[in-house]
């Protein structure tokens, strides 16, 4: 595209070339602005690396698990459970990028499912079937992923001991966790380039691409997904069980967990907006682009973030106490992560459409 546009320019000059002068350029040509760097790392150094780095700590969740059913103790139990918030930590921080395979291909179900389907997961465990991964694979969503496996080892309050596990919830956890670190695997294998290159997919946008046609609908396709994190986070995890009084609706509540989920549910924006994931990345994210377009936007942008992530971990004690001992906390939460979604649909969205 910019070698077609200083053809045009050269071709321009060569039929007014009595014009082409210092003392009479009053006229220009657009240039187009190439945003594949921003859309290169967001694909391959944040979502692939997100992915990548999810399904590595989900395979050390199986080997916590299986040692956990081999030699069960509190030193193993607690082995899997910090497995299982490391696992867990990549999986937050890629809701921003819902987008593409996980969605195409019904991944997320079978990650992410909630509630847990508690008297179903009861009547397997009280069966006789075989519990392997492949029955798992075929189990309905909620009787699966990363909340059955946070059930099973922390149950309904948080304080289940090793005495407590049955030897068909040890190999239910196994099975469980092997069928989570396939779909994990499975989404990997969908973005990365030696797969099915999902990552090439979003950033070699072009009027041939079956999903991206141009730079800009990738690049919306992105922003799009931060609005939407935005969104679930104050719209749904943090006020639905805030306003209607209701522990039950609270996602992660089993081990404790939620304030980090949310917190690293506005850490996947981060990630998108920075370029960055853990100590990769190079910088180039919507950032980039927005900077150099509206500075102070920019500026407003990031400060944002980190006022909304630091809100969500300043409720007081557990989002379960929270809800009630802390409404302010809470209710502080919500409004920045929905400033935060209004400055992005308003103001980024809109940045990047009219690009």
């Amino acid at each position: 595209m910019k070698t077609t546009y200083k053809l045009l320019i050269l071709i321009s000059c060569i039929f007014v070339s009595a014009s082409c002068n210092k003392d009479d350029d009053n006229s220009s040509t657009p240039t187009t602005v190439d945003y594949q760097p921003e859309l290169k790392n967001i694909s391959q150094l944040v979502i692939t690396a997100t992915y990548l780095n999810l399904n590595n700590e989900a395979g050390d969740l199986v080997t916590a698990v299986s040692n956990l059913k081999n030699n069960p103790s509190t030193i193993t139990l607690e082995a899997a459970r910090q497995a299982w918030r490391e696992t867990r930590l990549p999986w937050e921080q890629s809701e921003a990028f819902l987008f593409g395979p996980v969605e195409q291909q019904g991944i997320d179900p079978s990650i992410d499912s909630w509630p847990v389907n508690v008297t179903d997961l009861q009547n397997v465990l009280a069966g006789t079937g075989n519990l392997t991964k492949t029955y798992i694979d075929g189990l309905d969503g909620t009787l699966k992923g990363f909340h059955t496996i946070e059930f099973l080892l922390w149950g309904t309050n948080s304080n289940k001991q090793i005495g407590d596990f049955t030897n068909r919830e040890f190999e239910y956890l196994v099975g469980c966790t092997e069928s989570l670190q396939g779909a994990t695997l499975q989404l990997y294998n969908a973005w990365q380039a030696n797969g099915q290159n999902f990552e090439q997919i979003l950033y070699d946008a072009n009027s041939s691409n079956p999903y991206y046609p141009s730079q800009k609908a990738s690049l919306q396709e992105v922003v799009n997904g931060m609005i939407a994190i935005c969104n679930e986070v104050a719209n749904g995890k943090l006020f639905e069980p805030f306003s209607q009084q209701d522990i039950t609706l609270e996602e992660s509540r089993f081990s404790v967990n939620s304030k980090q989920d949310f917190a690293d549910n506005i850490r996947s924006v981060e990630n998108l907006y920075l370029g960055t994931f853990n100590s990769g990345g190079n910088g180039k994210g919507i950032s980039t682009i927005i900077a150099s377009k509206n500075a102070n936007l920019d500026a407003q942008i990031k400060a944002k973030i980190t006022s909304s992530i630091n809100a969500i971990m300043a409720i007081q004690g557990t989002f379960t106490s929270a809800i009630t001992n802390d409404p302010q906390g809470v209710q502080n939460a919500i409004d920045e992560v929905s400033e935060l979604q209004t400055l992005l649909q308003q103001n980024v969205l809109t940045t990047i459409i009219n690009l």
